[in-house]
């Protein structure tokens, strides 16, 4: 009787198991990140054109005012009521200032002191900032396997940004620009675990629009410091196609999609596929930079995505 119960049991658990794999509402939420991740990655390639002409608190204004009238009208299309209460408002603004503002802000001034391999390297610890902040915040559990996927998806990373150089961390030095990279970082996890907060209540896109808001109203009263009456003239119409398609693209789509995918899996495994944005910068600059693709940079690629898979797969 007891081994009847032990099997039923067992088979009931390798049921669910299968289902989860097999929810085909899962599996459209990881197909999405993918294409955030992809979005995401064009945005380095935007970016690097459009830093060219903006100033970095000017960038970020431009790109998420452009991006807030895009998200609203989708807001007001998609939901009645596009208001939200009066004792949620620090939780949104929370959003706009550490996700929105902090994140964008910090990293921009972390390049003014470091360089974009140690950037990058120390922004590629991300998901295992926010799996830190999951368990401690979210009480989140977490397994051996997921903690073997962060790390397979870590080694990737690291492989693309020292280029299979040992003598890379040798020569690397902590400094102010590395600490600020730190900083902006546990920025970008305290926005997935704040999120997480905000979405028991409203729906993903009131979310990431009230967080658009946030941070385009905010950052209004600095724009004199950078004098945009002296660059604005001068702006190219490829500057200024390089702003809305990260507004759109990027921030819109990937944002939107990141939501949906945080209600859906948890900060901590959506942030592993943050991990695939090197990979999709690595083919998207081949292509449109004429950078070359070395073997070292495929097996890193491969690591990452054996990473997303793993943790995807296992719970």
């Amino acid at each position: 009787m007891v081994m009847s119960i032990r099997k039923k049991e067992a088979h009931m658990e390798k049921t669910n198991a299968e289902n989860e794999v097999l929810n085909p509402e899962n599996g459209a939420i990881k197909i999405l990140m993918v294409m955030a991740a992809l979005f995401w990655a064009g945005a380095f390639i935007a970016g690097k054109l459009s830093v060219r002409e903006f100033p970095p608190v000017s960038l970020t204004f431009f790109r998420f005012m452009i991006a807030s009238a895009i998200i609203f009208v989708i807001l007001a299309i998609k939901e009645r009521d596009i208001r939200i209460k009066r004792e949620d408002l620090p939780t949104f603004i929370a959003l706009g200032v550490i996700g929105m503002i902090g994140y964008h802000i910090l990293f921009f001034m972390a390049l003014k002191y470091t360089s974009p391999v140690n950037a990058a390297l120390i922004g590629a610890i991300n998901p295992l900032v926010t799996t830190i902040l999951s368990v401690i915040f979210l009480k989140e559990k977490i397994r051996i396997v997921n903690i073997i996927a962060i790390m397979v998806s870590l080694s990737g990373v690291v492989l693309i940004v020292t280029n299979g150089s040992i003598g890379f961390f040798s020569d690397m030095r902590l400094n102010i620009g590395d600490l600020l990279m730190l900083v902006a970082v546990v920025c970008w996890a305290a926005y997935a675990i704040i999120s997480k907060k905000a979405l028991a209540k409203y729906s993903p896109i009131k979310v990431t629009s009230y967080a658009f808001l946030v941070c385009t109203i905010l950052l209004l009263p600095f724009l004199p410091f950078e004098s945009p009456m002296k660059f604005l003239p001068d702006t190219t119409i490829g500057g200024w196609t390089s702003v809305f398609y990260m507004a759109i693209f990027p921030s819109v789509g990937g944002y939107l999609i990141q939501q949906m995918s945080i209600k859906k899996m948890g900060p901590s495994r959506t942030s592993l596929y943050v991990n695939l944005v090197p990979a999709f910068s690595m083919v998207l600059a081949f292509f449109i930079l004429g950078e070359a693709i070395s073997v070292i940079k495929v097996a890193a690629a491969a690591l990452i995505i054996g990473g997303v898979y793993m943790n995807t797969k296992f719970k």
